[in-house]
């Protein structure tokens, strides 16, 4: 018999134009902003039955992420916490969350791809 030992959804550099940062330049001009999340999840019930239902909706997941990227913060670790605290509301089977967000050309004088936040958080559910 097959256990499945561990299962998750993606999103991988997600491209969004946001208003995100502390300068009142990033919150005129925006920037251009990479999100890539890993979601953990019990996804044997989906490879059984082939329903959309029975699965961790990744279009969904993306609008959750949308709606949160469109609300300007001064702080990239701010909107990486609504994300996963919007993720566990919504889908209250996830059993993790690695979340990358990263600000493209950030305005800091350095020659570098980007800059940003990365958390890894576990739902543990045997919290109250």
């Amino acid at each position: 018999m097959m256990r499945v030992e561990s299962g998750y959804v993606f999103l991988k550099d997600v491209r969004f134009h946001a208003f995100h940062g502390v300068m009142p330049q990033e919150r005129t001009v925006g920037a251009d902003f990479l999100v890539s999340l890993r979601i953990g999840y019990d996804l044997s019930k989906a490879m059984a039955s082939d329903e959309v239902e029975d699965t961790l909706n990744y279009a969904e997941v993306y609008q959750l992420v949308r709606q949160e990227m469109e609300q300007p913060s001064a702080l990239l670790e701010h909107v990486a916490g609504r994300i996963v605290r919007t993720l566990l509301e919504r889908f209250p089977m996830v059993t993790s969350v690695d979340l990358q967000l990263m600000k493209q050309n950030p305005p800091m004088g350095a020659d570098c791809k980007g800059a940003g936040v990365e958390l890894h958080l576990i739902n543990d559910k045997t919290d109250g």
